[in-house]
Protein backbone atom coordinates (compact mmCIF):
# COMPACT_ATOMS: atom_id res chain seq x y z
CA UNK A 1 0.00 0.00 0.00
CA UNK A 2 1.50 3.60 -1.08
CA UNK A 3 2.17 5.91 1.37
CA UNK A 4 0.71 9.20 1.08
CA UNK A 5 4.23 11.08 -0.03
CA UNK A 6 4.23 8.29 -2.28
CA UNK A 7 0.93 8.86 -3.60
CA UNK A 8 1.35 12.78 -3.93
CA UNK A 9 4.33 11.97 -5.76
CA UNK A 10 2.94 9.26 -8.11
CA UNK A 11 -0.22 11.57 -8.49
CA UNK A 12 2.60 15.16 -9.12
CA UNK A 13 4.08 12.92 -11.98
CA UNK A 14 0.83 12.48 -13.65
CA UNK A 15 0.46 15.85 -13.72
CA UNK A 16 3.19 16.41 -14.91
CA UNK A 17 2.70 14.13 -17.51
CA UNK A 18 -0.69 15.17 -18.58
CA UNK A 19 1.00 18.68 -18.47
CA UNK A 20 3.98 17.63 -21.23
CA UNK A 21 1.78 15.93 -23.21
CA UNK A 22 -0.12 19.52 -23.55
CA UNK A 23 2.95 21.22 -23.56
CA UNK A 24 3.82 19.03 -26.50
CA UNK A 25 0.60 19.33 -28.39
CA UNK A 26 0.99 23.26 -28.47
CA UNK A 27 4.33 23.08 -29.46
CA UNK A 28 3.42 21.20 -32.35
CA UNK A 29 0.26 23.42 -32.66
CA UNK A 30 2.70 26.60 -32.67
CA UNK A 31 5.43 24.45 -34.93
CA UNK A 32 2.90 23.80 -37.03
CA UNK A 33 1.63 27.65 -37.53
CA UNK A 34 4.92 29.17 -38.17
CA UNK A 35 5.33 26.28 -40.34
CA UNK A 36 2.15 27.67 -42.94
CA UNK A 37 3.54 31.33 -42.29
CA UNK A 38 7.01 30.89 -43.27
CA UNK A 39 5.80 29.04 -46.27
CA UNK A 40 3.71 31.51 -47.07
CA UNK A 41 6.36 33.98 -46.27
CA UNK A 42 8.60 31.81 -48.38
CA UNK A 43 5.76 31.94 -51.60
CA UNK A 44 5.56 35.54 -51.38
CA UNK A 45 9.26 35.53 -51.61
CA UNK A 46 9.73 33.51 -54.71
CA UNK A 47 6.77 35.55 -56.34
CA UNK A 48 8.86 38.94 -56.00
CA UNK A 49 11.73 37.64 -57.04
CA UNK A 50 10.26 36.13 -60.10
CA UNK A 51 8.68 39.78 -60.88
CA UNK A 52 12.07 41.27 -60.33
CA UNK A 53 13.73 39.13 -62.52
CA UNK A 54 11.17 38.26 -65.40
CA UNK A 55 11.90 41.57 -67.36
CA UNK A 56 15.77 39.82 -67.22
CA UNK A 57 14.37 36.74 -68.43
CA UNK A 58 12.13 37.95 -70.91
CA UNK A 59 14.91 40.24 -72.41
CA UNK A 60 17.60 37.39 -72.42
CA UNK A 61 14.63 35.21 -74.27
CA UNK A 62 13.40 37.56 -76.86
CA UNK A 63 17.23 39.65 -77.71
CA UNK A 64 19.14 36.33 -77.26
CA UNK A 65 18.15 32.87 -76.90
CA UNK A 66 15.56 33.30 -79.62
CA UNK A 67 17.66 34.92 -82.36
CA UNK A 68 20.27 32.35 -81.58
CA UNK A 69 17.87 29.68 -83.21
CA UNK A 70 16.65 31.99 -85.91
CA UNK A 71 20.72 31.88 -86.64
CA UNK A 72 20.87 28.29 -86.41
CA UNK A 73 17.70 28.09 -89.07
CA UNK A 74 19.60 30.59 -91.41
CA UNK A 75 22.71 28.39 -90.84
CA UNK A 76 20.56 25.45 -92.69
CA UNK A 77 18.97 27.03 -95.29
CA UNK A 78 20.08 28.21 -98.65
CA UNK A 79 18.30 31.82 -98.13
CA UNK A 80 15.76 33.44 -96.16
CA UNK A 81 13.25 33.63 -99.06
CA UNK A 82 13.34 29.71 -100.38
CA UNK A 83 14.40 28.48 -97.21
CA UNK A 84 15.85 24.69 -98.74
CA UNK A 85 17.47 22.97 -96.47
CA UNK A 86 20.95 22.52 -97.32
CA UNK A 87 22.65 21.09 -94.36
CA UNK A 88 25.69 22.02 -93.83
CA UNK A 89 26.34 23.22 -96.73
CA UNK A 90 27.07 26.99 -95.63
CA UNK A 91 29.88 25.68 -93.33
CA UNK A 92 31.66 23.78 -95.74
CA UNK A 93 31.67 26.98 -98.15
CA UNK A 94 32.52 29.46 -95.18
CA UNK A 95 35.71 26.98 -94.17
CA UNK A 96 36.70 27.24 -98.15
CA UNK A 97 36.70 31.17 -97.90
CA UNK A 98 39.58 32.48 -98.00
CA UNK A 99 38.25 35.88 -96.56
CA UNK A 100 37.02 33.97 -93.63
CA UNK A 101 40.32 32.02 -93.17
CA UNK A 102 42.30 35.26 -93.37
CA UNK A 103 40.14 36.66 -90.54
CA UNK A 104 40.01 33.65 -88.58
CA UNK A 105 43.80 33.17 -88.55
CA UNK A 106 44.32 37.05 -88.12
CA UNK A 107 42.08 36.99 -85.18
CA UNK A 108 43.17 33.83 -83.62
CA UNK A 109 46.35 35.63 -83.27
CA UNK A 110 45.14 38.54 -82.14
CA UNK A 111 44.12 37.15 -79.39
CA UNK A 112 46.71 34.92 -78.53
CA UNK A 113 48.78 37.68 -78.12
CA UNK A 114 47.08 40.39 -76.43
CA UNK A 115 44.57 38.68 -74.11
CA UNK A 116 47.73 36.32 -72.15
CA UNK A 117 50.00 40.18 -72.46
CA UNK A 118 46.83 41.88 -70.80
CA UNK A 119 46.27 39.68 -67.75
CA UNK A 120 50.15 39.32 -67.41
CA UNK A 121 50.78 42.71 -67.57
CA UNK A 122 47.96 44.17 -65.80
CA UNK A 123 48.77 41.49 -62.76
CA UNK A 124 52.72 43.23 -63.04
CA UNK A 125 50.90 46.60 -62.58
CA UNK A 126 48.95 45.75 -59.92
CA UNK A 127 51.27 44.37 -57.95
CA UNK A 128 53.95 47.08 -58.05
CA UNK A 129 51.18 49.61 -57.64
CA UNK A 130 49.96 47.31 -54.50
CA UNK A 131 53.65 48.03 -52.93
CA UNK A 132 54.18 51.31 -51.16
CA UNK A 133 55.78 53.54 -54.05
CA UNK A 134 56.29 57.40 -55.00
CA UNK A 135 52.82 58.75 -56.92
CA UNK A 136 50.97 55.51 -56.70
CA UNK A 137 47.53 57.51 -56.51
CA UNK A 138 48.69 59.52 -60.07
CA UNK A 139 49.92 56.31 -61.79
CA UNK A 140 46.28 54.65 -61.11
CA UNK A 141 44.89 57.28 -62.45
CA UNK A 142 47.22 57.34 -65.45
CA UNK A 143 46.68 53.98 -66.59
CA UNK A 144 42.91 54.40 -66.24
CA UNK A 145 42.61 57.48 -68.42
CA UNK A 146 42.21 55.53 -71.55
CA UNK A 147 39.12 54.51 -70.07
CA UNK A 148 37.47 57.99 -70.44
CA UNK A 149 38.91 58.91 -73.85
CA UNK A 150 36.26 58.94 -76.96
CA UNK A 151 36.63 56.05 -79.45
CA UNK A 152 37.12 58.99 -81.94
CA UNK A 153 40.56 60.91 -79.75
CA UNK A 154 41.80 57.18 -79.40
CA UNK A 155 41.83 56.78 -83.07
CA UNK A 156 42.42 59.79 -83.81
CA UNK A 157 46.14 59.59 -81.22
CA UNK A 158 46.75 56.50 -83.05
CA UNK A 159 46.25 57.34 -86.27
CA UNK A 160 49.10 60.84 -85.43
CA UNK A 161 51.63 58.05 -83.69
CA UNK A 162 51.37 55.12 -86.13
CA UNK A 163 51.04 57.12 -89.38
CA UNK A 164 53.67 56.53 -92.55
CA UNK A 165 55.14 60.29 -91.78
CA UNK A 166 54.02 59.97 -88.03
CA UNK A 167 55.50 60.22 -84.64
CA UNK A 168 56.95 56.68 -84.12
CA UNK A 169 58.60 56.98 -87.27
CA UNK A 170 60.26 60.32 -86.51
CA UNK A 171 61.76 58.40 -83.60
CA UNK A 172 62.76 55.61 -85.81
CA UNK A 173 64.49 57.59 -88.56
CA UNK A 174 66.38 59.26 -85.41
CA UNK A 175 67.78 56.41 -84.69
CA UNK A 176 68.76 55.45 -88.54
CA UNK A 177 65.67 53.26 -88.82
CA UNK A 178 63.78 53.07 -91.94
CA UNK A 179 60.34 53.59 -91.83
CA UNK A 180 57.68 51.57 -91.63
CA UNK A 181 54.08 51.73 -93.01
CA UNK A 182 52.26 50.41 -90.22
CA UNK A 183 48.72 50.46 -91.07
CA UNK A 184 49.81 48.56 -94.23
CA UNK A 185 52.02 46.12 -93.57
CA UNK A 186 52.52 43.31 -91.21
CA UNK A 187 53.12 45.39 -88.78
CA UNK A 188 49.78 46.35 -88.46
CA UNK A 189 48.70 43.37 -86.13
CA UNK A 190 51.21 45.13 -83.59
CA UNK A 191 49.39 48.76 -83.76
CA UNK A 192 46.19 46.42 -82.91
CA UNK A 193 48.38 45.17 -80.17
CA UNK A 194 49.06 47.64 -78.54
CA UNK A 195 45.79 49.38 -78.67
CA UNK A 196 44.07 47.11 -76.90
CA UNK A 197 46.74 46.83 -74.40
CA UNK A 198 46.41 50.38 -73.85
CA UNK A 199 42.88 50.98 -73.38
CA UNK A 200 42.39 47.68 -71.80
CA UNK A 201 45.27 47.88 -68.79
CA UNK A 202 43.64 50.25 -66.56
CA UNK A 203 40.58 48.09 -65.90
CA UNK A 204 42.18 44.40 -65.56
CA UNK A 205 44.68 46.34 -63.13
CA UNK A 206 41.77 47.87 -61.08
CA UNK A 207 40.30 44.72 -60.31
CA UNK A 208 43.68 42.80 -59.53
CA UNK A 209 44.64 45.30 -57.20
CA UNK A 210 41.17 44.99 -55.28
CA UNK A 211 41.83 41.10 -55.13
CA UNK A 212 45.21 41.56 -53.88
CA UNK A 213 43.77 43.36 -51.03
CA UNK A 214 41.65 40.91 -50.14
CA UNK A 215 44.55 38.41 -49.44
CA UNK A 216 44.57 37.57 -45.58
CA UNK A 217 47.60 39.59 -44.20
CA UNK A 218 47.98 36.87 -41.24
CA UNK A 219 48.95 34.24 -43.86
CA UNK A 220 51.30 36.50 -45.80
CA UNK A 221 52.90 37.02 -42.20
CA UNK A 222 53.16 34.06 -41.43
CA UNK A 223 54.44 32.39 -44.97
CA UNK A 224 57.04 35.54 -44.04
CA UNK A 225 58.05 34.23 -40.46
CA UNK A 226 58.52 30.60 -41.78
CA UNK A 227 61.05 32.11 -44.21
CA UNK A 228 58.80 32.08 -47.73
CA UNK A 229 60.17 34.60 -50.14
CA UNK A 230 58.43 37.12 -52.24
CA UNK A 231 58.35 34.74 -55.34
CA UNK A 232 57.53 32.21 -53.13
CA UNK A 233 54.52 33.80 -51.45
CA UNK A 234 53.45 35.05 -55.08
CA UNK A 235 53.27 31.66 -56.57
CA UNK A 236 51.95 29.59 -53.16
CA UNK A 237 49.72 31.73 -51.73
CA UNK A 238 48.77 34.97 -53.93
CA UNK A 239 48.28 33.42 -57.15
CA UNK A 240 45.94 30.77 -55.84
CA UNK A 241 44.12 33.62 -54.13
CA UNK A 242 44.05 35.25 -57.69
CA UNK A 243 43.21 32.60 -59.16
CA UNK A 244 38.95 33.04 -59.75
CA UNK A 245 40.24 37.25 -60.51
CA UNK A 246 42.30 35.65 -63.07
CA UNK A 247 39.88 33.75 -64.66
CA UNK A 248 37.54 36.84 -64.61
CA UNK A 249 40.03 38.99 -66.35
CA UNK A 250 40.85 36.43 -69.04
CA UNK A 251 37.23 36.18 -70.23
CA UNK A 252 36.99 39.79 -70.13
CA UNK A 253 40.17 40.46 -71.81
CA UNK A 254 38.63 37.79 -75.02
CA UNK A 255 35.28 39.22 -74.85
CA UNK A 256 37.30 42.61 -75.84
CA UNK A 257 39.56 41.01 -77.93
CA UNK A 258 36.47 40.63 -80.22
CA UNK A 259 35.22 43.88 -79.64
CA UNK A 260 38.32 45.59 -80.80
CA UNK A 261 36.93 46.05 -84.62
CA UNK A 262 35.41 49.49 -83.92
CA UNK A 263 38.91 50.85 -83.54
CA UNK A 264 40.53 49.39 -85.98
CA UNK A 265 37.28 50.12 -88.50
CA UNK A 266 37.99 53.79 -87.63
CA UNK A 267 41.96 53.44 -87.83
CA UNK A 268 41.55 51.52 -91.44
CA UNK A 269 38.18 51.54 -92.99
CA UNK A 270 35.96 48.33 -94.64
CA UNK A 271 38.69 46.57 -96.24
CA UNK A 272 41.97 47.07 -94.01
CA UNK A 273 45.29 45.68 -95.04
CA UNK A 274 45.38 42.11 -95.00
CA UNK A 275 47.48 41.41 -91.15
CA UNK A 276 44.42 43.98 -89.49
CA UNK A 277 41.55 42.21 -91.53
CA UNK A 278 39.74 40.71 -88.35
CA UNK A 279 36.51 38.04 -87.94
CA UNK A 280 34.18 41.41 -87.24
CA UNK A 281 35.31 43.13 -90.60
CA UNK A 282 34.20 39.93 -92.47
CA UNK A 283 30.79 39.68 -91.02
CA UNK A 284 30.14 43.26 -91.10
CA UNK A 285 31.09 43.05 -95.01
CA UNK A 286 28.96 39.90 -95.21
CA UNK A 287 26.32 41.36 -93.98
CA UNK A 288 26.34 44.75 -95.87
CA UNK A 289 26.33 41.86 -98.80
CA UNK A 290 23.44 40.54 -96.88
CA UNK A 291 24.74 36.91 -97.13
CA UNK A 292 22.82 36.08 -94.23
CA UNK A 293 23.70 32.32 -94.00
CA UNK A 294 27.58 32.77 -94.26
CA UNK A 295 27.16 35.52 -91.31
CA UNK A 296 25.01 33.18 -89.22
CA UNK A 297 27.15 29.94 -89.95
CA UNK A 298 30.33 32.36 -88.89
CA UNK A 299 28.34 33.96 -85.95
CA UNK A 300 27.71 29.88 -85.12
CA UNK A 301 31.40 28.90 -85.16
CA UNK A 302 32.51 31.82 -82.98
CA UNK A 303 29.84 31.40 -80.13
CA UNK A 304 31.31 27.40 -80.26
CA UNK A 305 35.00 28.58 -80.18
CA UNK A 306 33.88 31.28 -77.29
CA UNK A 307 32.15 28.63 -75.20
CA UNK A 308 35.03 25.94 -75.51
CA UNK A 309 37.62 28.67 -74.18
CA UNK A 310 35.25 29.36 -71.54
CA UNK A 311 34.79 26.26 -70.50
CA UNK A 312 38.16 25.41 -70.91
CA UNK A 313 38.99 28.33 -68.35
CA UNK A 314 36.50 27.37 -65.72
CA UNK A 315 37.90 23.78 -66.09
CA UNK A 316 41.71 25.04 -65.16
CA UNK A 317 40.79 27.36 -62.96
CA UNK A 318 38.34 24.66 -60.61
CA UNK A 319 41.47 22.32 -61.23
CA UNK A 320 44.45 24.12 -60.23
CA UNK A 321 42.55 27.23 -58.64
CA UNK A 322 41.61 25.79 -55.48
CA UNK A 323 41.50 27.84 -52.44
CA UNK A 324 44.83 28.01 -49.64
CA UNK A 325 42.58 26.89 -46.85
CA UNK A 326 41.50 23.96 -48.65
Amino acid sequence: MLRQKDRCFYGNCGNLIHTGGLAHKMKRQIDKTLSKRGRKELRKARMVSAMFLAPSVIGVLVFFILPFFVIIYYSLINNPIQGKFVGLQNFIDLFNNYSFRTAAINTLKFSVISVPLAVIISLLLAMALNCKIPMQSKLRSFFLSPMMVPVASIVLIWQVLFHYNGTVNGLLENFGVEKIDWMKSEHGIWVVVILFLWKNLGYNMILFLAALNNIPKDILEVARVEGAGRVRQFFSIKLRYLSSTILFVTIISLINSFKIFREVYLLSGDYPYESMYMLQHYMNNTFLSMDYQKLSAAAIIMAIVMVLIIGVLFFADDKYGKDVEE
